[in-house]
């Protein structure tokens, strides 16, 4: 035994011995490394200046190296006085790709991140084993059990690879059957309003509108609280959702899904209160209780209850308390069925503003943001000034997004920080292209709303095709030195054909040549009132030796006022733009008439509905001229084409002479928009649009038409393809099932 002890004291020391010894050096070298500066590893090493070394801390600094987790291999060698660190570094993933599942690329950010993974991280077979064990529990909380997934590596160079992940879905579980256990007063048609879950549809699964009952196990749990909200939404506050069965079948790959529902006695509304915690008395509330969209008896209902909690934060947020709490108790009557609402204000501080802040401009001049903010340094705070600050700056579409952040200075001052991405606002086009009326054509354009950033408007545009040839030069002002009031003015030629339809009929030429000034002011911060004045030379030609031809003169003004509160100026989802004008020719040249125009139009996203970038977007469009003594000939409305009612032609309706001109006519249109490349700002809608038109009547002829259309907002400024079909035409009716138009959006 002690000689075995003696033998064992012996290596431990021989080990020792070896573990310290020391080598010289005079240089360090690292080779191979690039995830890690040289000063980093140099800090690593943590050596003196003796330029030795030890096998012992050789070995510490390894096993630090490897803490990193940069590194597959580490080695050491010594040559000529250098000793050098030789790394074999991991690869990074330099790309992400899949196939199989999920093509949006929002959809796939999501997922990357519920993976664990993304561009730039280290590349391990534990990660991508994570990765994928993610991947097929996002598949079956979908409801595509038994997939299959498979990853691939493509190496780009030493250090990068590509990682693909190839998707096989497996067969969805489809719902064939849905159970409300419990439910009495709410029908399977308002659970069907609600339910992310839905059963399949009897037939037609794949159409428009239908269901396919495709299960989401993860959405199961969250229509429980979908269904909950449901009940308070018509007042049965004592509801319950008790459970959620699903009953899958993998043979049939089908289930039955059962809710277990409490729904209890549905309440009313008996009173409602407001009070402040701090016991403030300078705020007179009283105002908003005619307000309020939950009034006394209504059935109680949670989603009036939190709009009017909304309406009760902007109203103290306005009056500069910015971090304003506003809580709510209920306080039931069981026995009659009536619950009382009581909300709990706590103001904290008044806040002003201490500055605000620009970033994010590279291009767009800081004066220009300024004055699109309607709180300034000094200024008490107000949540309506706030909200309406950002959509002020998406509406003059000079920037893609728009971001203002509050920033808490002290306990009664806060900063703004503007956070600004600028959109592509000037183009220089040159082209050619093909239109379904105008044929082949060319077009040249310079144009640019925001010139120079200074945010002034200007364009010059020339186009030619076998039916037109325009040109346009324009240079407008919105505000004119910062201040309310706008300007405008232009100078243009343009001449137009358009075609006779029939054997009957005669081919007329239009040549209008003339300039127009304008000038507006802003009333408000939603409204623009104005005046344009503009002058035309007009010659309308029929024929060589035509007894119909003319030549007139028009000076006209046009007075007119335009409201718009629209949240976006390329894809608006709440608000409305309308606006009417006076178009009085009469002062001094031949023509001597009246046009009155008027224009509505209404967007509301359903997203909050239904889950989904969904928005409802309607217009509607009035014009009617007057005799004021002389009309001339040419000065006639038409219908059909992309900004009238689409399935018919462009100026497919139109008078048969001269002698009965269309002097009335109303369009409308009513779209469902849906995201198709929300990145490349294309969407794409179905539509129904309606149109009439008449001489002393504006029904004496009515038109219709429905279809789909797909909107791209392009470099080169909106673009349209129209998929459509006129509704009941006439036989002569010249209709157009497709359509293209560049320079018009809804």
């Amino acid at each position: 035994m002690l000689k075995k002890y003696i033998f064992l004291s012996l290596m431990v020391f021989c080990l020792n011995l070896l573990a310290s010894d020391t080598i010289s050096y005079k240089q360090i070298k690292f080779d191979g490394l690039t995830q890690i500066s040289n000063n980093i590893a140099l800090q690593t090493l943590d050596l003196d200046n003796s330029h030795q070394i030890t096998n012992r801390q050789i070995n510490k600094a390894i096993k630090d190296f490897y803490k990193f987790d940069y590194f597959t291999d580490i080695w050491v060698t010594q040559q000529d006085d250098i000793l050098t660190f030789h790394f074999k570094e991991k690869p990074f993933i330099a790309n992400l790709e899949m196939t199989g599942y999920k093509t949006r690329k929002e959809d796939l950010e999501l997922l990357y991140n519920a993976m664990g993974i993304k561009k730039g991280k280290m590349y391990s077979p534990e990660l991508i084993s994570r990765a994928k064990k993610m991947l097929l529990l996002a598949l079956q909380q979908e409801g595509y059990i038994n997939s299959v997934v498979e990853v691939t590596t493509k190496q780009i160079n030493q250090t990068s690879l590509t990682v693909k992940f190839d998707v096989n879905k497996g067969k969805p579980i489809v719902i064939k059957k849905m159970i409300f256990k419990g439910a009495k007063n709410l029908t399977e048609d308002d659970f069907k309003e609600v339910l992310i879950n839905k059963q399949e549809d009897c037939c037609f699964t794949w159409f428009f509108g239908r269901d396919d009952g495709e299960i989401n196990l993860e959405q199961l749990k969250y229509d429980q609280y979908r269904l909950r909200q449901l009940y308070l939404q018509h007042g049965y506050l004592d509801a319950k959702i008790k459970s959620v069965f699903s009953k899958i079948d993998f043979d049939t790959h089908t289930a039955n899904v059962q809710y277990n529902i409490v729904e209890g006695k549905q309440y009313k509304l008996k009173d409602t209160k407001i009070l402040f915690d701090n016991n403030a008395t300078s705020i007179d509330i009283k105002s908003l209780y005619p307000k309020f969209k939950l009034k006394k008896g209504d059935v109680f209902n949670i989603t009036k209850l939190k709009k009017d909690q909304n309406l009760i934060k902007t109203f103290v947020s306005n009056k500069g308390y910015a971090y304003a709490k506003v809580n709510f108790d209920l306080k039931q009557n069981k026995q009659k069925g009536l619950a009382s609402i009581i909300y709990h204000i706590t103001l904290g501080n008044k806040v002003y503003i201490h500055d605000v802040i620009i970033s994010g401009n590279t291009r767009t001049l800081d004066r220009v943001i300024r004055r699109n903010v309607y709180l300034a340094p000094k200024d008490l705070y107000s949540l309506t000034d706030f909200q309406d600050s950002i959509h002020k700056l998406k509406r003059t579409g000079f920037f893609e997004s728009v971001q203002i952040e509050k920033k808490q200075i002290s306990k009664d001052q806060m900063d703004l920080i503007v956070k600004i991405k600028e959109a592509r606002t000037g183009n220089l086009i040159v082209g050619g292209g093909y239109g379904s009326y105008d044929g082949w054509m060319i077009n040249a354009q310079i144009n640019d709303k925001n010139i120079l950033g200074s945010g002034l408007n200007l364009g010059f545009s020339y186009e030619k095709s076998s039916k037109k040839k325009n040109y346009n030069i324009s240079l407008a002002n919105p505000a004119i030195y910062d201040s309310i009031y706008s300007g405008s003015i232009n100078v243009h030629r343009n001449e137009s054909l358009i075609t006779s339809i029939d054997d009957n009929g005669k081919d007329q030429t239009t040549l209008e040549k003339g300039f127009g000034v304008g000038i507006g002011r802003a009333i408000g911060r939603n409204t623009r009132v104005g005046m344009n004045y503009a002058y035309n030379n007009v010659d309308v030609t029929y024929d060589i030796n035509s007894t119909d031809n003319s030549f007139y003169t028009t000076s006209s003004i046009t007075p007119y006022i335009n409201f718009n509160n629209t949240d976006d100026y390329f894809i608006p989802r709440h608000g409305i733009l309308t606006g009417g004008s006076i178009k009085y020719a009469g002062l001094g040249g031949d023509a001597k008439y009246s046009l009155g125009s008027f224009y509505f139009k209404y967007f509301y996203s359903l997203e909050d509905l239904t889950d989904y970038d969904i928005i409802a977007r309607c217009k509607t469009k009035i014009r009617m001229i007057n005799d004021l003594g002389d009309v001339p000939d040419d000065t006639t409305f038409y219908l059909g084409g992309a900004t009238s009612v689409r399935g018919y032609s462009s100026y497919a309706i139109k008078p048969i002479d001269s002698d009965h001109p269309f002097y009335k006519t109303t369009t409308s249109s009513v779209e469902l928009s849906f995201p198709l490349l929300p990145s490349a700002k294309m969407r794409w809608a179905i539509f129904y649009d309606y149109g009439t038109i008449g001489q002393d009547s504006f029904t004496q002829i009515k038109k219709a038409g429905r279809g789909a259309v797909i909107s791209w907002y392009s470099p080169i400024g909106p673009l349209q393809f129209i998929f459509s079909r006129a509704i009941n035409p006439n036989s002569n009716d010249h209709t157009s099932n497709f359509e293209f138009s560049l320079g018009t959006k809804f």
